[in-house]
C-alpha cells in the first residue's frame, strides 16, 4: 500500500505553469491516460495483423506482445531517476516524445517490411509509457490537495481503463 502524502511531499508538489489551472491539467492528463490505455491494448488487437503480415509462428507473435511488458521492466527504474533529475512535467515531455520517435520507427518497419524494426518500435513506445505513467500518477496526485488525491487517480485511471474498453471496438472496425 502506498505512503499517504507527507505535508514535505505536498509543499514541494510541482507548480503548473503560470495561467494553468490545476483543472486544466488535470483535463490534459486525463486525455493522456486515455490515451496510453488505448494505445496498450490497441497493441494485442493488431496482433493477428502483424502474423499474417511477418508470417509469424506463435512464439515469436508471443514476442510481440511481450516487449511492451518487457520495456515496462526496463524503463521504469531509469523513468524513476529521470523524474528525481528533470520534474515531473519535463519527463511527461520527454515520454511523449519517446512514443512519437517509437510511432515514426513503425513508419520504416511497415515499409520494409521488418520484424525486428516493428520490435524495437513497441519497445521504445512503451518506454515512453512507462516514463508516462511513473511520472504522471504521482503528478495527478499532487496537483490539488492531499484529501482528494485518490479521487483525482481513480478519476484519471477510469479514463485509462475506458481506452483499453474502446480499443478492441476501434481496432475491430479499422481491421
Amino acid at each position: 500500500m502506498p505512503a499517504p502524502l507527507t505535508t514535505a511531499a505536498v509543499s514541494a508538489a510541482p507548480q503548473t505553469s503560470p495561467g494553468a489551472s490545476p483543472r486544466a491539467v488535470l483535463s490534459l492528463l486525463t486525455s493522456l491516460f486515455f490515451t496510453w490505455g488505448f494505445i496498450t491494448v490497441i497493441n494485442n488487437t493488431l496482433l493477428p495483423h502483424l502474423r499474417s503480415v511477418f508470417d509469424l509462428n506463435y512464439t515469436q507473435t508471443t514476442l510481440i506482445e511481450s516487449v511492451w511488458f518487457i520495456a515496462y521492466f526496463f524503463a521504469s527504474i531509469p523513468s524513476a531517476r529521470l523524474i528525481e533529475r528533470i520534474g515531473y512535467q519535463k519527463s511527461m515531455v520527454f515520454g511523449l516524445g519517446m512514443m512519437a520517435v517509437g510511432a515514426l520507427l513503425m513508419i520504416p518497419a511497415a515499409r520494409l517490411p521488418s520484424y525486428g524494426v516493428t520490435l524495437c518500435a513497441l519497445f521504445v513506445i512503451a518506454c515512453g509509457i512507462t516514463l508516462l505513467q511513473v511520472s504522471a500518477n504521482p503528478y495527478v496526485a499532487v496537483l490539488g490537495t492531499p484529501e482528494t488525491a485518490s479521487s483525482r487517480l481513480n478519476l484519471v485511471q477510469a479514463f485509462n481503463s475506458l481506452g483499453a474498453t474502446l480499443a478492441p471496438l476501434f481496432g475491430a472496425y479499422l481491421i
